[in-house]
């Protein structure tokens, strides 16, 4: 039995959402714009699923300067902010740090539902490593995922395409 109100509902009026404005941001040391796959990828399936990506960054790993880039994405007119790399255990990994420091709600199913299925389809125990994290901040859903390209595509195609348009819609109601 479906109670007005339920999941249901709440999924059917998201889907009024058409297009979200998206940002990316890649968190690297190493990477450039042109070796940045994982960002690429995060494009790519965003437009693919409909969605535009109105920002892209390649930021090294300074936790002010992320902190300081995703004040400045949380007050532009966006829906969701991405960003990968920067969330392990290496001193410089400091991407986690940052998003915290933003995020007014966390969602701590995502860093569970994430590990479970990389645990699963992906990389075994070595999940127990991945501090990906998500929630919301000012009415905008933002996600950080490991650098590794097929973090980005477990994560946005298995929990955060299929999920994006009913999140955002959370955040605003």
């Amino acid at each position: 039995m479906t109670l007005p109100g339920g999941t249901a509902d709440h999924r059917a009026n998201a889907r009024a959402l058409e297009s979200l404005r998206c940002a990316v941001v890649t968190v690297s040391d190493s990477r450039t714009e042109a070796t940045d796959e994982s960002g690429a990828l995060m494009r790519t399936l965003l437009t693919g699923a409909g969605h535009s990506v109105a920002h892209y960054a390649l930021l090294r790993n300074d936790e002010p300067a992320i902190t300081a880039h995703l004040r400045e994405l949380l007050a532009m007119e966006l829906d969701v902010v991405l960003l990968t790399g920067g969330t392990g255990l290496g001193s410089r990994d400091r991407t986690v740090e940052a998003v915290r420091a933003v995020l007014q709600k966390e969602l701590p199913g995502f860093g569970e539902l994430f590990r479970m299925l990389s645990y699963q389809e992906q990389i075994g125990t070595a999940a127990i490593l991945s501090r990906a994290v998500a929630g919301g901040a000012h009415g905008i859903f933002v996600v950080s995922l490991p650098g590794s390209r097929a973090a980005v595509e477990l994560a946005l195609t298995r929990i955060l395409l299929p999920e994006l348009r009913h999140v955002v819609w959370e955040l605003r109601r």
